[in-house]
């Protein structure tokens, strides 16, 4: 009667071990799909957004991520200054531009 009480522990320690297996490679699976769905695509977002904000120039027509249209007429190192009509003009951070758009999108 011991003899098949020992060979039920022995299977039962078996099965323990691959389930141990299967949710290191289903943690390491769900790390790689974070990767790939989150972090990579917002990383790239970040990256074009800082190159545009670097090649802003005067006379560039933008959105800012605020919802203002403008046309730069002052550039700096932390700002620019927009000009939204006519005298009327804003400063605001360089990182607020949200998009550059194309050139006769804003009329006075």
């Amino acid at each position: 009667m011991d003899f098949f009480i020992s060979a039920a522990m022995a299977q039962d320690a078996g099965g323990q071990q691959e389930g141990d297996w299967t949710f290191v490679l289903l943690m390491v699976a769900m790390v790689v799909i974070f990767y790939f769905l989150l972090i990579r695509p917002q990383s790239k977002r970040q990256k074009e957004h800082r190159q545009m904000v670097e090649a802003l120039k005067e006379g560039d027509e933008v959105l800012t991520q605020g919802g203002i249209l403008g046309r730069i007429t002052k550039l700096d190192e932390q700002f620019v200054t927009l000009e939204i009509a006519d005298g009327v003009r804003i400063r605001v951070q360089r990182h607020a531009v949200g998009s550059v758009v194309p050139k006769g999108t804003f009329e006075e």
